[in-house]
């Protein structure tokens, strides 16, 4: 399966790097291609070297202004012109998305596919992976806009909350009909 996975370039601490790689390595393991943001960054990289360790492939997104720091080593590597452009294109070459810690650039790309979701335009299982309680805001305001009538159809419709990699990448391969 190729798992989008949205997430922060940042140099992150342990706290957040050490279940990164944990899922990572889920991910290569069980055979999954990581389709991300390209960056040999952050945890951009954390997760693309866990992933390319355990066996699985890289598919990098990156743009053009920031080309310079995409991945040399990737298994393949697409230079969008704009984030418009690398946004389409990562989900035009992923099966499911996983939102991991990050900054407002995640933050719009999760928003981005939700919206999407909510509009039936993708049908695409997306999880939003809750590592040290990080999005607990997110969740409890998206609750609200569920209870208070903002939201068309069901959050769980439109996204699952995982608390770790194993039950993140277990749904996606349930929902895939990966046995």
């Amino acid at each position: 399966m190729n798992i989008c996975v949205f997430l922060s370039a940042a140099d992150l601490d342990e706290r957040y790097t050490r279940p990164a790689r944990d899922f990572a390595e889920l991910l290569g393991k069980g055979g999954h291609t990581l389709v991300w943001g390209g960056s040999e960054s952050g945890l951009m990289k954390v997760v693309a070297d866990g992933v390319q360790m355990a066996g699985g492939r890289l598919v990098g997104v990156s743009v053009d202004f920031l080309a310079a720091k995409a991945r040399a080593d990737a298994d393949e590597m697409v230079i969008a012109a704009d984030l418009a452009e690398r946004k389409a294109l990562l989900l035009a070459k992923a099966d499911a998305v996983v939102i991991m810690v990050g900054g407002t650039g995640t933050l719009d790309e999760a928003t981005d596919i939700l919206e999407l979701k909510k509009h039936g335009r993708t049908t695409k299982p997306v999880v939003l992976l809750n590592t040290a309680g990080f999005y607990d805001g997110l969740k409890q305001q998206f609750q609200r806009m569920e209870d208070e009538g903002f939201l068309p159809v069901p959050l769980t419709d439109l996204v699952f909350f995982a608390e770790d990699g194993v039950a993140a990448l277990a749904y996606l391969e349930e929902s895939q009909g990966v046995q």
